[in-house]
């Protein structure tokens, strides 16, 4: 899910099996009243964060940003949830979810959970919200993701014209189990549903939704108190939760600012309690102004380099001995050190090192063609026919995140690599909305900023959306049969061990025609004051706000 932030500013686009593009989002917390659920000390104590206001209403089929995904963190449970330490998807409603052959699966919740307004939680609950969110005519961002059960061609056709109103593929059996069928296999499904678009929906949801709207209801350990676009929404801890992973402060105010420059400020004049977007202009300052209290961990972020390949001059043969002399041009040692201070590590595979080893992380998998080599990649680029047009311009977004310093970074590196100071340029678009209607329009000359933030912990959100054809997040329209074949083949495996390795073989073929050039993994990175304590950050690089202490 995602929104507009640094680095990766990418509204989530999709496909069958996928994921959404993203970017991270601008967030810092800060600190606040006193005024919670519980009175004063610990447990009543809210702490203020800052933020940005969503995009979209907080429908959680309708949030596709990191704003809104922070606040539907809060206020809702699903399915299953993701360890906030090591990103596992774990039971949360769910209290079984079985399959004997990866396509039907009877989910089974878990009774006695209820929304913060008093009603149960049922089966019902999720089999609603589900079609509700794959229903076009209610022109949901996040339809797609109910796009492989079955039926979803009738209530989401590409036609426009919808023809069923409820997905064929959804039963409810009784008050805690429903069943679902696919329209094709997918082992690893289950894994897929602590993503927030899949969250249960209260009636009072469907019967006042403009009241519902303006006030959201979840069943998450947060309440909505009151929200002012611009300037503050105001959650509260709420008593009746009946998860494990209980609220430990009063609430927090999440504060809007525009510019994390500010937030940081603030942070500093003790203003606010915690940001969760260092920016690159204090990263020199960040220890010796927060000491202990400055947080650097890995996320599930990824920055890549895409090609244009419906542009014939990009996808001729020989070409891919090109891409690989560019990737080998770049020294991601260097660049990750001087313009990121090591908030960004080399990339040696196309997925996150949080994913781990289990998970589908590859150390080394791109072997040779991610490391710096100079002599080699003039080599490679002079045998596979030289750059298209003798030079190549990368383009980016020049409203947000501080990608100019590293796009000529790379370049200067391209350039130093090749000998030839003409080889590579930045290419500025004023506005994200910009850029990102020239790459829908297929109009890039070049190379172009890519990058993704997962939606769940799995090897396949970091492929198939992205490299699979016609995925709609295959911004660059690589192609290639071989891969595709191999991740419909892991896609039909029964077991996690065996299907992460499926999907290892597709990158591989990614790697040998090295359709997109990986660049390095994004940190998480955090600020807090010393009001706060047991802060840290997700694999999604977000806050866990209910373990934060304050006081």
């Amino acid at each position: 899910m995602r929104g507009a932030r640094h680095p990766h500013s990418h509204p989530r686009t999709h496909v069958k099996w996928g994921a959404c593009a993203a970017a991270v989002a601008l967030m810092a917390s800060g600190c606040g009243g006193g005024s919670g659920s519980g009175g004063s000390g610990d447990s009543g104590a809210v702490l203020s964060a800052s933020w940005g206001d969503p995009q979209n209403p907080l429908e959680p089929a309708n949030t596709n940003e990191v704003q809104g995904g922070k606040v539907l963190d809060m206020i809702f449970r699903s399915l299953k949830k993701y360890d906030p330490e090591t990103g596992k998807a774990e039971n949360m409603l769910a209290e079984k979810i079985a399959t004997s052959d990866s396509r039907n699966f009877t989910v089974t919740i878990k009774s006695g959970w209820k929304f913060s307004n008093g009603e149960a939680v049922t089966a019902k609950s999720f089999v609603d919200a589900w079609n509700y969110g794959a229903s076009l005519k209610n022109n949901q961002r996040n339809a797609y993701f109910f796009g492989y059960i079955a039926g979803y061609d009738k209530v989401h056709p590409d036609s426009g014209t919808q023809t069923a109103s409820t997905l064929s593929g959804l039963k409810v059996v009784n008050g805690t189990t429903f069943t679902v069928k696919l329209d094709q296999k997918f082992s690893t499904f289950p894994d897929t549903l602590g993503y927030p678009a899949f969250a249960p929906l209260p009636q009072a949801f469907f019967k006042d939704h403009a009241a519902w709207v303006k006030k959201p209801v979840g069943n998450g350990p947060y309440t909505v108190e009151s929200y002012t676009r611009g300037s503050q929404m105001s959650l509260r801890t709420w008593d009746g939760y009946p998860g494990t992973d209980k609220a430990r402060n009063g609430g927090v105010d999440l504060k809007v600012y525009t510019d994390n420059n500010t937030a940081y400020t603030d942070l500093m004049a003790g203003n606010l309690d915690l940001v969760d977007d260092v920016p690159a202009a204090q990263l020199k300052n960040v220890k010796s102004d927060l000491g202990g209290r400055y947080i650097n961990t890995p996320a599930g972020i990824i920055q890549t380099l895409a090609f244009p390949f419906y542009d014939p001059r990009w996808n001729k043969p020989g070409m891919e001995k090109v891409r690989k002399g560019l990737s080998m041009a770049i020294n991601r040692d260097q660049i990750t050190d001087t313009i990121f201070r090591k908030t960004r590590t080399p990339a040696t595979d196309w997925t996150s090192p949080v994913l781990g080893e289990d998970g589908g992380f590859k150390k080394g998998l791109c072997g040779s063609a991610c490391a710096y080599n100079p002599a080699e990649a003039r080599k490679l680029v002079k045998k596979g026919g030289g750059l298209p047009g003798g030079r190549i311009s990368i383009t980016y977004n020049a409203d947000t995140g501080s990608h100019k310093e590293w796009i000529d970074a790379v370049c200067n590196s391209v350039n130093n690599a090749l000998d030839n100071d003409k080889a590579c340029v930045g290419k500025p678009i004023g506005t994200f909305a910009d850029f990102r209607n020239q790459i829908s329009g297929h109009k890039m000359p070049g190379p172009f900023r890519a990058g993704w933030q997962m939606d769940y912990p799995l090897i396949q959100n970091f492929l198939q959306p992205l490299y699979y054809t016609n995925a709609s997040s295959n911004d660059g329209k690589w192609s290639n049969k071989d891969f595709d074949h191999l991740v419909d083949q892991a896609n039909a495996e029964t077991g996690t061990a065996k299907a992460v390795k499926k999907f290892q073989q597709a990158e591989e073929v990614l790697r040998d025609d090295m359709g997109a050039i990986p660049l390095w993994y994004q940190n998480g990175s955090a600020g807090y004051s010393d009001r706060l304590s047991d802060v840290r950050l997700n694999p999604f690089s977000v806050p866990v706000y209910n373990e934060i202490k304050v006081g």
